[in-house]
């Protein structure tokens, strides 16, 4: 009988073995499954006085192949790997907005400010006014295209936001349930394996949304947490959301009871959630800051210089685009005062591509922050104040010290850029003033150009220049100054009262040139106005680069950030993917070695069924011995 016991013991746990090892089989490909060992000890012999007799075998447990440690750390590096591979993405998308070549948004701005070259070549040429005009609402349509491009990102991404809170919601109601069957089933003594690796997979799956940390209780259920804030503590799951915090940006909020607690994007460490913040926050505003203050400038810069001509028909020139309006700063919830604070462009010039923080202080004290780079500025007050080429004033209402706005002038400023003129003789080519050399001059100095520059009282009032025996001349007219010996250079660049002369030649002593208002009629012969239009391709407007490279800039600071976007999501997917790799060499399944188990438990199945035939065969015998 002692015989039998052991075989079918050995019997039974070797059907056990095979079973576990059919199981790893048929789970090799099941995501999540961790391979399984039938655990085997021998049952404690009987005592005799031989000795301790064996009396078989039995399965102890059925253990999960599992670590701990690399599982963790796969789980985290795939949580970083998510986060940079969507920010990457998404950076991709944004970069395919702004391409170059013909069709690109710099194409628009060149062929618009070249077009003015033939109406300063002919300026009664209507063909080439038209061109001109053409020119400026192609241009201005790719601006509001690519500011519509931007709005359809943002809406993706809000989409996706959604749709990965609806997920990490999901998986934390999963988790907690899993955890309120794992702790019950824990009070048998084992550990149930399959339990473990659903919850494993959800964990892995919740950090490829969210990063996370776990904390083990002792009865086998975790608490998960989202850097300091609980989602999961027990059989108990919080309600994660989206909030849009004072600025526009975006947080992700945990919601538990009556308690509600503000995760701020940027501090959230992986998962998909965390790269489209990080995108949306930061990468996505500062897009539409470099477009809008692009719009914001060219257009700026092009309406001051066209108010200061003439159009065809001898009328002063008006914008040649639509002036954009700058939103209001956004006040904080907080604040306790009702003010209004707006902006509006001084010196487009000295544009910075960014929002800006405003703190009001004791008696109308004023902390301005910008936000691309953190420099601070500080103002006595009160208001109107200006800072990198905007003037803040206060519209309406009164700032109470501690109140806090945010200014983004830029965010929506390229989808309002639209052309003002719809006739081609209002285009202002012509120059108010105009230069004429004294006829009786006897030296063969002439007028090389001539161009309004800025808007000055005393413009158009007349200025002569008297030329001396040394080599100088004396300036005469109201506003000038009338300096006396300045020298003179062929050439050279002379400006007073907002225009600007260049003269070639040698004049003679007693020599003079005149500038003064144009004469009636004179404005379809006069392409004063057309030639600084077009100068105005190489002004210094982006920060120091001109006009025309503008969009360069704007390419390049997109290009780099995706560029390093892309090469981080590399290194962490490599990362990821060799974490990934060690910890399925501990917990996946080898089919080759399976198999081999499989044949292995078979022959031992078949000797334990072989030892219960002998045992049964003795046994006859013993019996028909006693007969």
């Amino acid at each position: 009988m002692s015989l039998l016991n052991v075989g079918a013991r050995a019997l039974l746990a070797n059907q056990i073995a095979l079973q576990t090892t059919g199981n790893n089989i048929a789970n090799a490909s099941t995501v999540g499954y961790s391979r399984q060992t039938a655990v085997m000890g021998s049952v404690p012999g009987q005592f005799t006085g031989s000795g301790y007799i064996g009396k078989g075998v039995e399965v102890v447990t059925i253990e999960r192949a599992h670590s701990e440690f690399l599982t963790r750390q796969a789980t985290l590096a795939q949580s970083v790997s998510a986060m940079d591979s969507t920010r990457a993405n998404q950076l991709a998308s944004m970069e395919d907005i702004f391409s170059g070549g013909a069709s690109g948004l710099g194409a628009s701005v060149s062929d618009m400010l070249n077009s003015l070259s033939d109406v300063a070549s002919t300026p009664s040429d209507i063909t080439a006014r038209n061109v001109v005009l053409t020119r400026a609402d192609e241009m201005a349509a790719r601006f509001r295209d690519a500011q519509g491009r931007l709005d359809d990102l943002q809406a993706g991404v809000n989409s996706q936001l959604g749709d990965a809170v609806k997920s990490i919601n999901s998986l934390a109601t999963r988790i907690a349930a899993l955890n309120e069957q794992i702790a019950r089933s824990q009070g048998n003594g084992q550990a149930p394996n399959d339990l473990l690796d659903s919850r494993d997979e959800a964990l892995r799956l919740l950090n490829g949304q969210v990063q996370t940390t776990t904390v083990a209780a002792d009865d086998g259920s975790v608490s998960v947490f989202i850097g300091s804030q609980a989602l999961v503590l027990g059989s108990a799951a919080a309600q994660a959301s989206l909030t849009t915090g004072d600025g526009g940006t975006r947080n992700l909020t945990l919601t538990r009871g009556s308690l509600t607690s503000t995760i701020a994007g940027e501090t959230l460490g992986g998962g998909a959630v965390a790269g489209l913040l990080r995108f949306q926050n930061s990468d996505l505003p500062e897009a539409r800051d470099l477009l809008g203050r692009m719009a914001l400038a060219i257009t700026s810069t092009v309406n001051a210089q066209h108010r200061l001509g003439v159009d065809l028909d001898g009328n002063a020139g008006g914008d040649f685009f639509q002036p954009i309006a700058l939103p209001n700063a956004l006040p904080a919830g907080a604040n306790t005062g009702n003010a209004s604070i707006g902006a509006s462009v001084t010196d487009p010039s000295k544009l910075a591509a960014s929002s800006y923080q405003l703190t009001f202080g004791a008696g109308g004290s004023l902390q301005v922050t910008r936000l691309s780079d953190g420099q601070v500025s500080n103002f006595a007050g009160p208001l109107p104040v200006q800072i990198d080429g905007l003037t803040l004033a206060v519209g309406s209402g009164t700032a109470n010290a501690g109140d806090s706005f945010t200014l983004k002038p830029y965010a929506a400023a390229a989808g309002q850029v639209s052309a003002a003129l719809t006739s081609p003789r209002a285009l202002a080519a012509a120059s108010p003033v105009e230069a004429r050399a004294a006829a009786t001059n006897t030296g063969n100095v002439t007028v090389a150009a001539l161009s309004p520059t800025a808007a000055n009282a005393n413009l158009t009032a007349p200025v002569t220049l008297t030329f001396t025996a040394a080599g100088t001349f004396d300036v005469t007219g109201t506003g000038t100054g009338n300096p006396t010996g300045v020298a003179y250079a062929a050439g050279q660049t002379l400006s007073y009262n907002g225009w600007t002369l260049t003269l070639k030649g040698t004049p003679k002593p007693g020599d003079t040139v005149t500038v003064q208002a144009m004469t009636p009629g004179h404005s379809n012969l006069n392409a004063g106005n057309a030639g600084a239009l077009l100068g105005l391709r190489d002004a210094a407007v982006f920060d120091g680069a001109p006009m025309s490279d503008g969009y360069a800039s704007l390419m390049a600071q997109v290009g780099v950030r995706s560029q390093s976007a892309q090469y981080a999501a590399g290194i962490s997917e490599s990362i990821a993917s060799n974490l990934e790799t060690r910890r399925t060499s501990v917990s996946g399944v080898n089919l080759d070695e399976e198999a081999a188990k499989l044949l292995q438990y078979q022959q031992a199945y078949q000797a334990s069924a072989k030892m219960i035939q002998i045992a049964q065969n003795i046994f006859d015998t013993l019996l028909q011995g006693m007969r």
